[in-house]
């Protein structure tokens, strides 16, 4: 079923609350819904917008906007232990995890309360608590807009990196991912060495699928404005990756500094943690600010704009660089 609308605001829409509107908006369910829609020509410009959590709009947008809403979860086959599962795009991603907790399924408890839907999680490769969407999808299932056809794509061709996908690059502006497979297992995976995970497990009982859930909604909770409350997009800026002896040297000058092993021998620096030593946390100029609790969150307070979030954002990344020399870059996509 295809619902159009027309200069429509996407206040609602984005989760940073701001206003704009945009031109066309379409909501879909099917690839046959694509096709109907690509036939009558591909727009100039075009975008999907699925939950508008990792976005931020800074002015008008004149072309189309597609949002899935097909919300079918389905489990393809059991083999043993692994169990395959296809969800379309349209499923709210944490509807998913707890879809697969109750049901005994390890593999994505760690990704709990993360907004957003499941067809987004590939194209950002969400991650939290020590894992990545990437670690459980198995292939994607994608319209292609240059031919009208369905393909799907291995994980091995996702391209697949921290905050990374070939969905950003390559792919940016020719498919539209309409289902994820996930591969998830009844056997008990507990990863719990990230943050205040493990303590907040224990404190429940032990490491189950249903306390690990819990523990870390619980976490995200204390430290995660709601955007019903104060519009946001969650993390504003990635976690900088860094050569070996660059993250040496700030250790050498802050012992405490968080890090983290990354591939090719670098080093993951906590972005929340920079910012903080910066003294940009709990920050605020006008309507927009640093979060109190987690400083790698920028918040509406009501009324900002695009422009102002991201001229403040500047000012963030400034600060950092002038107290480590460490660039931070935005995880947000910025329209």
């Amino acid at each position: 079923m295809i619902r159009e609308f027309h200069q429509i605001s996407l206040r609602d829409r984005n989760s940073f609350g701001v206003e704009q509107r945009a031109a066309h908006l379409v909501e879909f369910e099917t690839p046959d819904d694509l096709r109907e829609i690509f036939a009558r020509g591909i727009p100039p410009r075009w975008m999907v917008l699925s939950g508008g959590n990792n976005v931020l709009f800074t002015e008008d947008y004149d072309g189309l906007l597609l949002t899935p809403v097909a919300r079918q979860i389905t489990i393809l086959e059991e083999r043993g232990e692994t169990i395959r599962v296809r969800a379309e795009a349209g499923v709210e991603w944490d509807d998913l995890v707890e879809w697969a907790v109750e049901r005994g399924l390890w593999g994505v408890e760690n990704l709990s309360l993360i907004p957003g839907k499941a067809g987004a999680a590939p194209v950002q490769n969400i991650g939290a608590y020590g894992c990545e969407a990437a670690d459980t999808i198995r292939r994607v299932e994608m319209f292609c807009v240059e031919t009208a056809t369905m393909l799907t794509l291995d994980a091995a061709h996702c391209g697949f990196g921290y905050r990374e996908s070939v969905f950003k690059h390559a792919l940016k502006g020719r498919v539209v991912i309409t289902a994820v497979e996930l591969e998830l297992s009844r056997t008990p995976r507990p990863r719990l060495g990230y943050g205040d995970v493990e303590r907040e497990v224990e404190a429940r009982g032990g490491a189950t699928l249903r306390n690990i859930r819990e523990a870390v909604c619980a976490i995200r909770r204390s430290k995660l404005p709601d955007p019903a409350v104060l519009g946001n997009a969650g993390s504003f800026f990635k976690n900088p990756v860094v050569e070996a002896p660059v993250a040496e040297a700030l250790l050498a000058e802050y012992p405490d500094m968080p890090h983290y092993p990354a591939p090719e021998g670098r080093v993951k620096l906590a972005a929340g943690w920079l910012i903080d030593r910066a003294g940009m946390k709990g920050h605020r100029e006008g309507n927009v600010g640093v979060h109190e609790r987690q400083a790698l969150v920028l918040v509406n307070y009501g009324g900002a704009t695009g422009g102002e979030v991201i001229a403040f954002a500047h000012r963030v990344r400034q600060r950092v660089r002038e107290r480590f020399g460490i660039e931070i870059d935005t995880e947000v996509n910025i329209l």
